[in-house]
């Protein structure tokens, strides 16, 4: 994919963009034919609105089409991005080291070193949280099980256990398979040709799921991360250093 094809729709939707990567379906390596472009980042809101009466605009989420491609965007003012970084969320690891790059800037190279030093054992929240979740609806009934839900599943167990384990945020399925050698191959060939609700024995899935539950607990358990974010004193000098440049832009 042509990630450049990309850049206008962003700039000329959002303002004073840190960086805009792709993420969802594309990111995760089992897109189907139909599936949008998920844009995700960060920009530094208007100092105006900062100190102004009013609340922020903190998120913005522009829908568009770009080269016959259906294109949705989040961007959150980096304060917010900020506050979910040190929470932690995986989200936003996995979109600040995601490959598929649109735009970067000096400020993004710097976010990926205090993203990478952020790691902590808190990400279990996130993964585990986010893992049960979908669980939880797959075995509800049979609408709700899905190939893309299984997929899913796969992946966010997979990255929570290797990021707590070597602290690597790796988000394609395909690459996290490398380490654990499932036989995924005929559910992320389901997935690209659109086959959406599961007609096969998902047994051999089921237990590979619950294996992987196991997994991250004892990920978690036995990370070499520290317990809490350990840089946020270095992250909030960040946003502190980024927001007072603007001061002296408007001089």
């Amino acid at each position: 994919m042509d990630l450049a094809r990309f850049e206008p729709f962003a700039r000329e939707n959002v303002s004073n963009l840190i960086f805009v990567t792709v993420s969802g379906a594309h990111l995760y390596g089992f897109p189907s034919p139909d599936s949008d472009v998920d844009l995700r980042g960060a920009f530094l809101a208007p100092l105006s609105t900062l100190i102004s009466l009013s609340r922020p605009v903190e998120t913005l989420e522009p829908k568009g089409w770009v080269d016959g491609l259906e294109t949705e965007m989040v961007a959150h003012d980096l304060g917010k991005y900020l506050r979910l970084l040190i929470k932690p969320s995986g989200y936003v690891l996995e979109q600040i080291f995601s490959p598929w790059v649109v735009l970067t800037s000096p400020a993004h190279e710097e976010l990926k070193t205090l993203a990478q030093a952020s790691l902590s054992r808190r990400l279990i929240r996130h993964y585990r949280g986010f893992a049960l979740s979908e669980w939880r609806a797959y075995q509800k009934s049979d609408a709700e099980k899905t190939v893309k839900r299984l997929l899913y599943l796969f992946r966010v167990l997979m990255t929570g256990i290797v990021v707590l384990s070597e602290g690597v945020v790796e988000s394609n399925l395909t690459v996290l398979n490398e380490r654990f050698g499932l036989d995924l191959a005929s559910l992320i060939d389901a997935k690209v040709r659109e086959h959406v609700l599961m007609t096969a024995d998902d047994g051999p899935y089921v237990r590979e799921i619950e294996r992987l539950f196991v997994q991250l607990d004892e990920a978690a358990q036995k990370s070499p991360l520290p317990e809490n974010t350990p840089n946020r004193d270095a992250i909030e000098e960040f946003l502190v250093r980024l927001r007072l440049q603007q001061v002296s832009l408007k001089q």
